[in-house]
């Protein structure tokens, strides 16, 4: 009797492979299922660095990385141009997908707890990205994050353009509340993060949550809620809508979907 596929070697058998043209296979999502959440407060394994200066992004971004003498090997490598564009809590990238192609010159990252999940993003990533020659998605990447506890670590004050927050876990019970991604502490860190005119876009399908993450956001000093007009032109709120996997699950659910848009304001002058 034979037991369940071992998932692992499955996914190590399909890493980098290659159809019958030589052209390289996406992953296959079905061999990278884990659990639907992951609890932030765990004392997940993690690496992260101890400061933005101290962040390596050149094996994530190669093609945006400056050449180094071989004298200069063994320092840190440096980008041209810094990540601009987060996702937090990215899933199975659909987001990022579609976004690269749209901001070629813009650093796209997706923040993943999970590991299986961002095991696939990166695959599907560096896939793509031999599909197109090298030419599309080399702005695209993804790292295993707890965005919770070590956003700060990751990007300097006013470093951020836009922030994607895209269905996140409701966390439906009142004592689970505190796990929510949208708080009062964690909007002073989006605050920081996001540059004066930068974007925290929200979107999800449960009403309750929508109303919470309204209510944090609009009695935070930083933000202001962008009007609906300025929603409708908005190019990315159509990818959230409709390239996220939750995004197309709620559709063919014929379910609901509730955007909303804050910009980062100017902080007052000190007196």
């Amino acid at each position: 009797m034979h037991g369940a596929p071992n998932k692992r070697y499955n996914r190590q058998k399909f890493s980098h492979a290659k159809d019958q043209d030589g052209v390289a296979r996406l992953p296959r999502k079905r061999f990278y299922r884990q659990r639907a959440h992951a609890n932030p407060f765990s004392d997940h394994t993690l690496e992260y660095p101890s400061s933005p200066e101290a962040m390596d992004w050149s094996s994530y971004y190669p093609a945006f990385t400056t050449d180094t003498s071989p004298e200069e090997s063994t320092q840190l490598k440096k980008l041209t141009k810094d990540v601009e564009v987060v996702d937090i809590g990215c899933g199975f990238g659909g987001l990022l997908v579609a976004l690269a192609p749209l901001l070629p010159e813009t650093l796209l990252l997706g923040l993943e707890i999970r590991t299986s999940v961002t095991q696939f993003v990166q695959e599907k990533i560096w896939a793509l990205r031999e599909q197109n020659e090298g030419k599309l998605y080399q702005n695209a990447a993804c790292i295993r994050a707890n965005a919770m506890k070590f956003l700060p670590n990751f990007f300097k004050k006013a470093q951020l353009t836009k922030i994607f927050i895209c269905f996140p876990d409701p966390h439906f019970k009142a004592r689970k509340h505190k796990a929510r991604i949208v708080s009062t502490t964690l909007n002073s860190e989006y605050a920081y993060a996001l540059r004066p005119g930068g974007i925290l876009y929200t979107i999800t399908d449960v009403e309750a949550l929508h109303r919470w993450m309204v209510q944090h956001l609009d009695a935070h000093p930083s933000f202001e809620r962008v009007p609906e007009d300025e929603v409708e032109k908005d190019e990315c709120v159509k990818v959230m809508q409709n390239e996220t996997e939750e995004g197309k699950k709620v559709a063919r659910n014929k379910g609901q979907k509730f955007v909303t848009l804050f910009r980062r304001i100017e902080d007052p002058p000190w007196e």
